[in-house]
């Protein structure tokens, strides 16, 4: 069923709730760039009967995408994103631990409200995933994240023009889904999550894909990083992944004192459609640390 959260400033989230409402744990899944709550569908789907204890899943879509309010060149930013999940969590789950899941942009999203709401953090959240994100913080890889940005985004005029005049559910022809394909997914994916990943980010080009750059370009990683040292972490790559090196993986789990990388074979960027079996059970661990802790 889907719920409308009024935020502060008068915008709204979408969301959706699954599993128990009254369970010690709730997991919450914040989704990537250009894209919304249906990239979550399998795991929402799958991770309450994974669990030996009754938990509570929310999946969310980000405001200025799906079918939350647009966002505006001043609240397209990780740092907005962040206030905006932290108010979710105070508003919606008043109650109990919250094991955080990011996707790409999602896991930004989770930095984001780490570093602005320590209390809050330090409070609720029992579990922090990565799926696909990058550690772009490192001196290393200082510069890969915008230009990551900006090739995704040059890669994506290339694979869709300038603008897409019909819905990819009217008429996406060959050569775009298989480019789309090519950027944003494995080896051997399936052809539903191939036009679920046509759809979602038809639905949010070019006006999206343009509005929340700059804020990617800029966001700082390292404070939130540090905050959440210790906190169980988990971090998982595809190595087919054309956005964000397996390295960062495993970067992002040396942060954490509890962390653990996670580098899948054969798999591109969208993990939360092509590898929703194997990080199922990584959730499902991050659950059982939330209820122990």
């Amino acid at each position: 069923m889907t719920e409308r959260l009024v935020l502060a400033d008068g915008a709204e989230l979408s969301l959706t709730r699954g599993g128990d409402p009254d369970a010690e744990v709730t997991v919450v899944l914040s989704h990537s760039y250009a894209q919304d709550h249906r990239v979550w569908h399998k795991v929402s789907a799958l991770l309450p009967e994974a669990t030996d204890h009754p938990i509570q899943v929310l999946a969310y879509d980000h405001r200025g995408h799906g079918a939350s309010t647009p966002a505006t060149r001043a609240t397209a930013t990780v740092e907005r994103l962040g206030d905006d999940l932290a108010e979710l969590v105070t508003q919606v789950l008043p109650h109990g631990r919250v094991v955080l899941v990011g996707h790409g942009m999602g896991g930004l999203t989770l930095m984001a409200l780490t570093a602005r709401h320590k209390d809050l953090f330090a409070e609720r959240v029992g579990g922090l995933a990565f799926l696909g994100t990058a550690a772009g913080w490192l001196a290393e890889t200082s510069t890969a994240w915008p230009s990551t940005v900006g090739r995704f985004v040059q890669d994506l005029k290339a694979v869709l023009g300038g603008r897409i005049v019909n819905r990819v559910t009217e008429r996406l022809d060959k050569a775009k889904t298989t480019g789309l394909r090519w950027l944003l997914l494995g080896e051997d994916p399936e052809p539903d999550d191939v036009r679920l990943v046509a759809d979602m980010i038809a639905a949010h080009w070019p006006d999206t894909v343009a509005l929340f750059r700059p804020g990617l370009d800029r966001y700082d990683r390292a404070a939130a990083l540090t905050i959440a040292a210790g906190t169980p972490l988990v971090a998982v790559v595809g190595d087919r992944d054309r956005l964000v090196p397996a390295a960062h993986a495993e970067a992002l789990a040396r942060s954490a004192d509890d962390g653990t990388a996670v580098v899948l074979p054969g798999l591109g960027h969208m993990l939360p459609l092509e590898g929703a079996a194997q990080v199922l059970p990584r959730l499902v661990g991050l659950i059982n640390s939330a209820l122990r802790g």
